[in-house]
């Protein structure tokens, strides 16, 4: 656990939690200066006051570990490195300070940014053929998921009770039960046949619900389980919203679309026995979808909701993203920092997968501030809607902190030292400078142009800009 972080993670912990130093010192045994100089990190937490402090906050020690301020740290230094900005390199202590000490500022820089962005691509013709100005809720629902770590324990506690009226014995069992269940409690009738521009439609008038017959087994056993879960978890999924008011029909659409997906999953993989079934197939993503009868994917969704206080799984970073680089799914409980406004590198795994279809791919790889994770990628891939058409073909990447890969099958038999791949957060942020994979040239240094020189990295530099 970086010390660095762990400060004001005890600080935006205690003040989400309304305590002043004094009440949270008092708890700890400690005197309120002294809880002042770990906030700010010039002091060490020792092993015994750690334990202390998950009591105090009621957290366990994986909530203290600082993902959320490294993610707004993240978010902020490629920011302030945008060019057209016209700033002079800014500190990393600087960038420290804001997440730690102002996260809510930090968080309000971010969203001026995106609606800058917008603005700006508005002015360059990037509108709507009505003149109205394209948003981005895509951005707000990822906040929204992001920020409550991809965890609903509501959803998680309506999912079981359901279950347990079904009162299913087996995991292959559940695409049955909820059909049944759709039947016998709603009246539903389910049609699998052709279904023209669509995969799933539901007729509320006439109780029926059709499913395209181009979706495979586990695809139709999930949109089975959403449709039971938009007609029974309603309440549950107003409840998970905890008075969050989208800034938009659309990313509210999108919010709620999302929730009731993430019941769905609940309700195919029971946290309990999914989580048990993870630890004893050492996460062998292949294997978990197998015995809970669903996809590649939606055991790597499932995979990242496990964080539960006092039974969290191993922390997954996630993505999901297509061969034009775009990205249009991401969580991080890793703690890995995503690049929220650019590509990402091209030395990392994600983009190596779509050559071997598939086929789990596997990598160590190394950000330049020496966080290491071990990541694995899969591709894939939707059944064309006819002749002609190119399927679908996407990329799932997951990933954990290298302390972690013990208690991953991905990580068996790998040479830690000699396995290692240098990555950065994305080009222009990236300091590796004999890159041979580099597209840009990093923002803070100067071009070296020698006509008499033609190195193997694409780029040379003198040094950073001052």
């Amino acid at each position: 656990m970086a010390r660095a972080l762990i400060g004001r993670t005890i600080r935006r912990l205690r003040q989400e939690r309304g305590l002043a130093q004094q009440a949270l010192a008092a708890r700890l045994g400690i005197s309120a200066s002294y809880l002042n100089l770990i906030e700010h990190d010039q002091r060490a937490v020792t092993a015994s006051l750690l334990i202390k402090l998950t009591e105090a906050l009621q957290v366990d020690i994986a909530a203290l570990s600082g993902i959320r301020e490294k993610a707004l740290e993240t978010g902020l230094r490629e920011v302030l490195a945008d060019p057209l900005l016209g700033l002079d390199e800014v500190p990393e202590e600087e960038i420290a300070t804001i997440a730690g000490s102002a996260p809510q500022a930090g968080r309000a820089m971010l969203a001026l940014y995106r609606a800058w962005r917008v603005a700006r691509e508005d002015s360059g013709g990037i509108a709507l053929p009505t003149g109205r100005r394209l948003l981005l809720p895509t951005e707000e629902a990822r906040d929204f998921f992001h920020d409550r770590a991809n965890h609903f324990p509501l959803l998680e506690a309506e999912a079981e009770a359901i279950a347990a009226e079904m009162r299913t014995s087996l995991p292959s069992e559940m695409n049955h039960a909820v059909a049944q269940r759709l039947r016998e409690r709603h009246g539903l009738t389910v049609v699998v046949g052709p279904l023209p521009g669509a995969l799933r439609r539901y007729d509320p008038t006439g109780r029926r619900l059709d499913l395209s017959e181009s979706l495979p087994r586990e695809s139709r056993g999930f949109h089975l389980a959403f449709q039971l879960m938009l007609l029974e978890a309603g309440e549950a999924v107003q409840a998970a919203l905890g008075g969050f008011e989208p800034s938009s029909p659309e990313a509210a659409a999108l919010i709620r679309i999302g929730l009731l997906n993430y019941a769905a999953g609940a309700l195919l993989m029971p946290y309990a026995g999914f989580a048990a079934a993870a630890r004893g197939l050492r996460h062998d993503v292949e294997a978990l979808a197998a015995r809970f009868g669903v996809s590649f994917e939606q055991a790597c969704h499932r995979l990242t909701t496990l964080q539960r206080e006092g039974a969290r799984g191993v922390p997954f970073f996630f993505l999901r993203v297509d061969p034009a680089g775009n990205v249009d799914k991401r969580f991080s409980a890793a703690g890995f920092p995503f690049a929220r406004f650019g590509g990402s590198c091209p030395k990392w795994i994600v983009h190596h997968a779509f050559a071997t279809p598939g086929q789990v791919r596997v990598q160590l790889a190394q950000l330049p501030d020496g966080g290491t994770f071990l990541c694995f990628a899969r591709t894939v891939q939707g059944a064309p809607t006819r002749w002609g058409e190119p399927a679908a073909v996407q990329v799932v990447a997951m990933g954990c902190d290298l302390s972690r890969a013990p208690e991953v099958v991905y990580g068996d038999g790998i040479d830690l030292e000699k396995a290692m791949v240098g990555i950065g957060l994305s080009c222009r942020l990236c300091d590796r400078l004999d890159c041979r994979s580099r597209a840009f040239p990093p923002l803070e240094h100067r071009l070296a142009l020698d006509p008499l020189v033609t190195t193997a990295a694409p780029y040379q530099f003198n040094s950073p800009r001052r």
